[in-house]
């Protein structure tokens, strides 16, 4: 017995020295990265203004109601919550496949009666209890079943789920930036309506004016009815768009509410003035958006997973060892069960090896090269995409800075032309619908330095979520760690790190 336990460990030992993993080893992917962005050429990017404390991407703003926002996010928005329960999830399956590493033992009992069907009296031997022709046997056992990982097919299996594991943290990473990058978004053209409502009202109240001057001119008999009724009717119109105004700042407070997991109704922001500087994030190196995007990260641990289920399936192709062990007592009697001349137990190896499957293994090969080969061109793609947006935004943000400065150019001209045109109607010099043009032009502008205002913000916002909102590849919980079982998972109450 002591021998057989002796050789039992010496082939173990043996067998796990000579384990060899089956199947390619992991290297990242070449993607295509140019060594520049293009749209930086001839534009000089200013450092972005950092808070005291060097708080989260959007502290960089300045606005206490949006940090307060922002912070909502991360707690209370059921997508996110949802997400980190995937999280949580995949790291569960990590502990299900590095279950594989180690035996799994059990133990069982059982009472078993049996007979002849033969009626007839009595009797009791040592071996035997027999009443009626019937005999009523006791057992009791402990089993061991341990699969040896010659070929790495478990170890392939653990690699595969940690760098899903990963994957699922950079999925929850990357929709985290994005719902915070939306609700900065939402909260900027709530502020942009709260904005254009203010010129709204005073553009109303220089109508009234307006009205009024005409009304005088009127009633002394130097202006005509029409121009009363075009000056009322302007009013009219100009207070009817600061009404309409409402429906975009409730529209935009009710997804504000929603991103920060509350009902909308539960959600009140109060006016305030539309004064912010435009942050434009330095771009950095090309090559450095790899390790700071988390979609991009996504993509590349989904390819590392990938990679890892092709060794799963040439693990197939060679014999799977098994060591199962017993040991137990069986008896006729309960009182006398557990006695050394009542065990029973056995030892040994178990090889399997599938001769013919009919192409089976060969077709799970080819899928998981094929798949493989998709999450390669998938993340190759996500990298040319995150390259456009940042280009994108960046294109937008030297445009729009160069169209703001036109535009408060007009913006001045305009007002100008319609303070002097209203002093010629005035004095009888130009007709009504003179001063028409002229107000009408001024208040075209003004709202369109805001509508660039407006979207020179939101593509700041954009710009630094195409940078990956101040996140890095580093932040991903470590591969090693969580194949080795050292990454345990958060509690259900807990953020993951």
């Amino acid at each position: 017995m002591k021998l057989t336990r002796y050789s039992l460990l010496a082939s173990v030992a043996l067998t796990s020295l000579g384990a060899c993993t089956v199947g390619p080893d992991y290297q990242r992917q070449p993607a295509i990265v140019s060594d520049h962005f293009k749209e930086t050429e001839g534009w000089k990017i200013g450092e972005p203004k950092e808070t005291d404390d060097k708080g989260p991407w959007w502290s960089l703003y300045r606005d206490p109601v949006l940090d307060e926002l922002e912070a909502q996010v991360e707690v209370s928005n059921q997508n996110l919550k949802s997400l980190e329960a995937a999280y949580r999830s995949s790291l569960a399956v990590i502990r299900e496949s590095r279950a594989s590493y180690f035996p799994i033992i059990g133990t069982n009992g059982s009472i078993q009666q049996s007979g002849s069907g033969r009626g007839g009296g009595s009797t009791r031997s040592s071996t035997s209890t027999s009443r009626g022709g019937s005999t009523t046997e006791y057992n009791l056992a402990g089993s061991l079943s341990w699969e040896i990982d010659l070929w790495g097919r478990i170890s392939r299996t653990v690699e595969g789920n940690a760098a899903n594991a990963q994957a699922s943290a950079a999925d929850l990473a990357n929709a985290k930036l994005s719902a915070q990058s939306l609700l900065a978004t939402n909260y900027f053209q709530l502020r942009a309506a709260d904005e254009q409502k203010r010129i709204l009202d005073a553009t109303v109240q220089a109508f009234a004016r307006s009205l009024q001057i005409t009304q005088n001119r009127y009633n002394v008999g130097t202006s005509a009815r029409a121009d009363v009724v075009q000056a009322q009717a302007q009013l009219e119109s100009t207070r009817a768009q600061a009404v309409a105004v409402g429906i975009q700042r409730a529209q935009f407070e009710h997804a504000i509410a929603v991103l920060t997991g509350k009902p909308p109704a539960d959600l009140s922001i109060a006016l305030a003035p539309f004064t912010y500087d435009v942050v434009v994030e330095p771009p950095g190196v090309p090559s450095e958006l790899l390790e700071r995007r988390p979609d991009i990260a996504l993509a590349e641990r989904r390819m590392a997973a990938a990679n890892a289920q092709i060794g799963v399936a040439k693990a197939a192709y060679y014999p799977s060892l098994t060591l199962s062990a017993s040991y137990g007592f069986v008896s006729t009697a309960l009182d006398t069960l557990i006695r050394a001349s009542n065990a029973a137990w056995s030892i040994g190896p178990q090889l399997a090896y599938t001769v013919f499957d009919g192409g089976l293994r060969s077709a799970q090969t080819d899928a998981a090269r094929a798949n493989y080969d998709e999450t390669v061109a998938t993340y190759r793609q996500t990298v040319l995409t995150a390259f456009q947006q940042v280009e994108d935004q960046l294109a937008a943000l030297r445009i729009l800075a160069q169209q703001a400065e036109v535009q408060a150019r007009a913006v001045r001209a305009s007002d100008e032309a319609e303070q002097l045109v209203l002093n010629q109607y005035q004095a009888g010099v130009v007709a009504y619908s003179s001063v028409l043009t002229a107000q009408t032009a001024a208040l075209q502008n003004r709202q369109g330095a805001l509508s660039i205002a407006q979207n020179r913000l939101t593509a700041s916002v954009a710009l630094i979520e195409a940078l990956g909102g101040g996140w890095h590849a580093g932040d991903l919980p470590d591969q090693q760690k969580l194949r080795s079982g050292d990454g345990e998972p958060p509690k259900k109450d807990e953020k993951p790190s």
